[in-house]
């Protein structure tokens, strides 16, 4: 069968080094590759790092949180 390519969305809260950043890929990549059967190379992940001012959960923002 013809192999799609999975883009796969990452948003999370900056502040997590670039090698967090590596392992997140190669793990995410991992895991998808193994749920769909498609080979990692075809898989592309964006990670977006979000200033915590711009995300709120429960009407707080993530800023204000202890």
């Amino acid at each position: 069968f013809e192999v799609f390519m999975p883009i796969v969305n990452i948003k999370i809260v900056e502040g997590r080094s670039v090698e967090q950043k590596r392992a997140l890929a190669k793990n995410v990549t991992r895991a998808v590759a193994e749920s769909i059967g498609v080979p990692e190379s075809a898989i592309w992940i964006s990670i977006e790092d979000l200033k915590a001012e711009n995300l709120a959960q429960g009407g707080e923002l993530r800023l204000d949180r202890q």
